[in-house]
């Protein structure tokens, strides 16, 4: 009889699918696997969640800046959007009139520094209004760079571990065949692949949502500025 035949034969009978290696796995090797899988979930929808939600942004942000530039009243537009701002550019918007509102109608408007200052406080609160809706928008992105860079380093963990696992079994029947070996050694390996399998789309996605929302951030700033140059302007008018 060929001795290699049984060996073979054990081997094609271990489960080796994804589920089959999971069951087959120690507790320690089986934990990283759930927890590599469980982080891989939450980022993916992470993703598809700041995907959805820039992509409509985008959108309304675009509505908002065809009617700001629509060449129709400020005062107007304020009226309509002052109650629920449906996008940051037009929070910014609102926390720039509602500024305005609240100081040109002062005395002493018409004083140089005074009008200075006054700009300033605009500008200012624009910039709040900016970092904050930005910082909501930035929520949980953290959480794609931090499986990025550690879930490898996790799966390797898996991998070490029950390749330790692997050999003690190989010591304790101390029977170096192919079919004692392999099972472990396919559960190790399997627990980086789920290490690689979360980390490599979470440190794409990291990167492309990261440039979308400094593109955006970048659009809000621009919108600011010349925002704030028109309030000054208005304001020299007055003066």
């Amino acid at each position: 009889m060929d001795p290699t035949v049984l060996p073979q034969a054990a081997v094609a009978a271990a489960d080796l699918s994804p589920l089959g290696l999971f069951w087959q796995a120690d507790l320690v090797v089986k934990t990283v696997m759930l927890g590599l899988v469980l982080a891989s979930i939450w980022s993916w929808a992470i993703i598809f969640d700041k995907a959805l939600k820039l992509r409509y942004l985008n959108a309304k942000v675009d509505k908002f800046e065809e009617k700001f530039w629509s060449g129709g009243s400020l005062e107007e537009l304020y009226e309509r959007l002052s109650n629920r701002p449906a996008d940051p550019m037009s929070a910014v918007f609102v926390a720039a009139m509602r500024e305005w509102r609240r100081s040109s109608g002062r005395p002493g408007t018409g004083d140089t520094g005074i009008r200075a200052h006054f700009a300033q406080r605009v500008e200012r609160v624009m910039h709040i209004t900016v970092a904050r809706e930005m910082e909501g928008l930035e929520k949980r992105i953290g959480f794609l760079a931090s499986t990025g860079s550690v879930a490898p380093f996790v799966g390797l963990f898996g991998t070490v571990w029950g390749i330790m696992h692997s050999f003690h079994s190989i010591g304790v029947s101390k029977d170096t065949s192919l079919a004692t070996v392999a099972p472990g050694i396919a559960e190790a390996l399997f627990a980086t692949a789920i290490g690689l399998v979360a980390a490599i789309p979470a440190l794409v996605a990291y990167n492309k949502i990261s440039s979308d929302l400094d593109r955006f951030a970048q659009r809000l700033d621009n919108f600011s500025g010349e925002f704030g140059a028109i309030l000054s302007r208005q304001l020299d008018e007055r003066g």
